[in-house]
């Protein structure tokens, strides 16, 4: 998975980019990139490989700036070369995005785009949306930026720079996460809370559809239809050492021997009066649960794993039929679900477009849904 920051505010912004970056590293990434707005023009360094090489190669501390974009990336359109790595820009080198998601549509547009006389540098999916905004520029910007997503078939999440809008950032969320971080000398987006943490703990967590204007000292929120929306800020209670490896080489490596601790720490948190009570998170009651004529778990990958054992654990002790399937091949099928089925959605970072899909189909079809997540604030 990608990673994005963005900063505007009253910092410096190159140094505050790289240090959240350095934070979505764990997602793993083929090429960074950083985009700094000062003067009116919009300084692009990228690079292939590690951040280490993107910082030997520029002078964080000489780019100045108040504004600013971050973004590592894995290649999905477009082979692995600067030219494909993010921020990537218009024909007139005003308008600078970094994406995180897939737009289906995007050789159609592509096409159209080309026929208009634009140039493109890269083989991206992501150009197009910076295409299509300069396109679709008026002077309200915001409302060109809504005007141009409206065109977009897929999944997105967004930081837009416009060089004629100076000192803003522009954020939307359809289907892959984006978080809005609230601070004291400035305001945040990310695609994951760590990279945020360091800075501050408020958030607001951007919904589908959903469109943020960002400025030092104010935050606008539209919706889906274009219409301003209040967001309650969420204060994470989590600290930043939490978020990283804890002293351990990998992730994996903590995550193994962190679990007898976690699997505590959950139960102890849900105990009301000698028995687990988990009603107030998953809405149904005990009785409801009792119901539960069998168990479907979708998901993908080590997800998918950790399901074949929760399939064992829930036959032998429930004694209930539990099915395992990929969510990527149960979203294309018509399943047979009915209200007695309970679907166990799984996905760590609760993003999985093809377990949200999967997760949508059974909800349509009158299932009753679980998921298991390691991500507040997800999808």
């Amino acid at each position: 998975m990608c990673g994005i920051i963005g900063y505007v505010g009253k910092k410096q912004a190159a140094p505050i980019l790289m240090d959240g970056l350095r934070k979505l590293e764990y997602r793993g990434y083929d090429s960074a990139g950083i985009a700094v707005m000062a003067s009116g023009d919009t300084l692009l360094s990228k690079e292939v490989g590690k951040l280490e090489k993107l910082e030997s190669n520029i002078d964080v501390d000489g780019i100045k700036g108040n504004v600013g974009l971050g973004h590592c990336r894995w290649a999905t359109h477009g082979s692995v070369s600067v030219e494909n790595s993010h921020p990537h820009k218009d024909c007139t080198g005003r308008i600078t995005i970094v994406h995180n998601g897939i737009i289906e549509n995007f050789d159609e547009l592509k096409e159209e785009l080309v026929r208009k006389g634009h140039k493109f540098k890269s083989d991206t999916d992501t150009e197009v949306i910076a295409h299509l905004l300069e396109e679709n520029s008026r002077d309200d910007f915001p409302r060109s930026v809504y005007d141009a997503l409206q065109k977009l078939d897929g999944s997105y999440a967004l930081g837009i720079l416009n060089s004629d809008y100076p000192g803003t950032i522009i954020a939307a969320r359809k289907g892959s996460p984006l978080i809005v971080g609230i601070g004291e000398d400035g305001n945040f987006i990310a695609s994951d809370i760590p990279a945020l943490l360091k800075f501050t703990k408020n958030v607001m967590f951007l919904s589908d559809g959903e469109i943020a204007v960002i400025t030092k000292d104010k935050i606008r929120v539209i919706d889906k239809n274009f219409v301003d929306v209040k967001k309650s800020m969420v204060a994470i209670q989590w600290n930043a050492e939490t978020a990283e490896k804890g002293g351990y080489k990998h992730f994996m490596l903590k995550e193994i021997n962190e679990q007898p601790r976690v699997i505590e720490e959950c139960i102890q948190e849900r105990i009301t009066d000698g028995d687990v009570d988990l009603s107030a998170e998953i809405g149904m009651t005990a009785e409801e649960l009792r119901s539960v004529k069998r168990i479907i778990f979708v998901s993908c990958g080590t997800s998918w794993h950790a399901a074949l054992v929760g399939e064992f654990m829930l036959e032998e002790l429930a004694r209930i039929p539990v099915e395992v399937e990929y969510a990527s091949e149960f979203r294309y099928r018509d399943p047979v679900i009915d209200d007695d089925t309970l679907v166990i959605a799984i996905s760590q970072s609760g993003e999985t477009a093809d377990t949200l899909a999967a997760m949508r189909e059974a909800k349509s079809k009158g299932a009753n849904i679980l998921s298991i997540v390691n991500a507040k604030g997800s999808t």
